[in-house]
């Protein structure tokens, strides 16, 4: 009888497959039955029970989480009581939209710093929201220091992350001060140090009957670490080359998002992909052109001030950031001649445009063919443990990461593309470095320069040739 339940068991699951948040676990526990029973049942209980009660608790918290709540504010849902429910939420996502662009507007009006403090705030929302997912949905109630740890791991990545940053661009400034130099010298041991504290913690935490359990929430953590923090961390990365690389990218992903939106409302009648079933062709397609159309304009405006285009530094004199510096070839007005083809079609043989809105081109070509899939992926992962939205943090957005799901991978490209195809060597944190040698260093780069440059015929020789 015990073996025909058991089986029973291993078989109930399979029926009700998608229903389950986490099916490998279960899949999991019935190879554990096989090898091993009288320990595996024993565990079996304390993660999930048996198959049945696991999916009779997993239903429980998805239903929970999935059923949608009216969050709008009461001032809205009094004005737009008369209205179907399609066209209030039309308003309120309209609404809220045009309060995020004004809130985006203000803090670029504030500056760099205010631009990386809140990349900081909504790393950190970021990642509350998935870890609180990955809480209610594996029911960690019991996990001990499950939450302790997860924000703890978050303080060491972002410690190193930062660390490297502030190492880098602000090299003059830490090697001043004598605390800074030491922690920037060590950084990396001390960031390792402190990873490996919270590992050691981790491994003292596991409980017998909680195994399975600790480790998916650990590998839960790491992946969410890998996921946010890294990605605002090339945020912030980007920022520095230029407000432009940060402007830019992030209002192409937001164009996209509502032209996206808006063609698909009056126009989509073709759906595109079955993770989000409201997406169409039609709002792909129309979210397409105009985000090329909106960053060759933006970019247009953008590059003719050198508050927007010059790299962020920091001024040892004055202790502050500054924007000011001679615009790069890359955003000054040079002529390009437009091919013959087009002739018949536009008037125009030559045109006047800045270098980087060609460089535009490939940054919201990838927010609007690529940078979905961010979203769509999104989606998939809000479908598999049976959520609506990561939070409700915004009245007819969802949370934050719902927000912002597409941008970290615009981040990652952005930061990829640059690297290929836009940093080059920079003089200033050569010299930088160059200054922070001793002094018979500095003599031996010295003569080595100045050999290299006389064989090139750049300097002169001592015989004056």
């Amino acid at each position: 009888m015990t073996e025909l339940r058991q089986r029973v068991g291993r078989e109930q699951p399979q029926e009700g497959e998608d229903k389950l948040p986490y099916d490998p676990q279960d899949q999991d526990q019935d190879q554990d039955q096989d090898q091993e029973q009288g320990e595996a049942e024993s565990e079996v209980k304390t993660d999930g029970e048996t198959a049945s009660d696991s999916e009779s608790k997993t239903d429980t918290g998805g239903t929970q989480q999935g059923t949608p709540t009216d969050d709008t504010p009461e001032v809205l849902n009094r004005a737009l009581a008369n209205l179907s429910s399609r066209w209030k939420n039309w308003w309120v996502r309209g609404i809220l939209t045009l309060a995020m662009i004004s809130f985006f507007f203000i803090i670029i009006y504030l500056g760099p710093i205010v631009l990386m403090m809140i990349v900081m705030c909504v790393q950190i929302k970021c990642f509350q929201e998935i870890i609180m997912i990955g809480y209610n949905v594996y029911h960690s109630y019991d996990l001990p220091w499950f939450r302790t740890l997860s924000w703890y791991f978050l303080l060491c990545v972002n410690y190193f992350f930062y660390g490297e940053t502030v190492t880098d661009y602000f090299f003059t400034l830490v090697q001043r001060e004598e605390p800074l130099r030491i922690l920037s010298k060590y950084h990396r041991f001390i960031s390792f140090a402190l990873y490996l504290t919270g590992f050691c913690m981790f491994v003292l935490s596991l409980v017998k009957k909680h195994y399975r359990l600790q480790f998916y929430m650990f590998g839960w953590t790491h992946v969410t670490l890998l996921i946010v923090v890294t990605q605002s961390h090339l945020i912030i990365h980007n920022l520095f080359e230029g407000m432009i690389w940060f402007i830019v990218p992030i209002s192409c992903v937001i164009c996209n998002d509502i032209m996206a939106y808006m063609f698909g409302f009056f126009f989509g009648r073709t759906p595109l992909i079955k993770l989000s079933p409201k997406k169409t062709w039609e709002g792909f397609i129309g979210g397409f052109f105009s985000t090329v159309v909106f960053g060759l304009l933006l970019s247009y405006v953008m590059a003719g001030y050198s508050y927007f285009v010059c790299p962020v530094e920091f001024n040892n004199e004055t202790n502050r950031f500054t924007v000011d510096c001679e615009p790069s070839e890359l955003f000054q007005l040079q002529e390009y001649h437009i091919p013959a083809m087009f002739h018949s079609v536009i008037s125009w043989k030559t045109v006047w445009m800045y270098p980087f809105q060609i460089h535009s081109i490939a940054l919201s070509t990838f927010a609007s063919l690529i940078g979905p899939f961010g979203g769509f992926f999104a989606s998939g992962f809000k479908r598999a443990f049976k959520i609506k939205d990561f939070a409700n943090t915004i009245p007819g957005h969802g949370g934050i990461m719902d927000r912002f799901d597409c941008q970290y991978l615009m981040a990652t490209f952005v930061n990829v593309y640059i690297a290929s195809f836009i940093r080059g060597p920079n003089p200033s944190k050569l010299i930088q470095q160059f200054l922070t040698l001793r002094p018979d260093q500095q003599i031996h780069i010295f003569n080595t320069l100045k050999s290299h440059l006389t064989e090139n015929g750049i300097l002169a020789n001592d015989n004056g040739v």
